[in-house]
């Protein structure tokens, strides 16, 4: 018994010190903001993916636990995939420019190019293109 694909959409949450400056970086990528209040803003990222950004305290009355500080824990890397070696490269070079901070070193390994930063609320991001295989 075969079923129909099921397409869904996610939300990313993220807890943001500064929504304002958490909405400017994001701008600054080339990221469309959506349902922006003073509490939360929706970036994105294509038509079934949005990254909520909400302020600390709207993002602890949904959380179940404690919120991990991202300056010293790594609760989730978020990857953005990209087409080719050179968006990766331009998207890391805004974040850097936006606020973010390096993080690692570029990977290269033949099957795949991505570099990591930091955005200034300190969440690990990746830009990553998978290259395909000669054959």
């Amino acid at each position: 018994m075969s079923s129909a694909p099921v397409s869904h959409t996610i939300f990313v949450n993220l807890p943001v010190a500064d929504l304002g400056r958490s909405k400017a970086f994001f701008a600054a990528l080339g990221f469309s903001m959506f349902g922006a209040s003073d509490d939360m803003a929706s970036v994105m990222i294509n038509e079934r993916t949005q990254v909520m950004l909400l302020t600390e305290p709207v993002f602890a009355s949904y959380a179940r636990s404690e919120v991990a500080d991202p300056a010293k824990s790594t609760q989730v890397i978020l990857v953005l995939g990209l087409d080719d070696p050179a968006a990766v490269d331009a998207l890391f070079d805004q974040a850097i420019a936006a606020g973010a901070t390096p993080v690692g070193e570029p990977i290269n390994d033949g099957q795949r190019y991505q570099r990591g930063f930091a955005d200034p609320d300190g969440h690990q991001w990746s830009a990553l293109s998978l290259v395909a295989q000669a054959g």
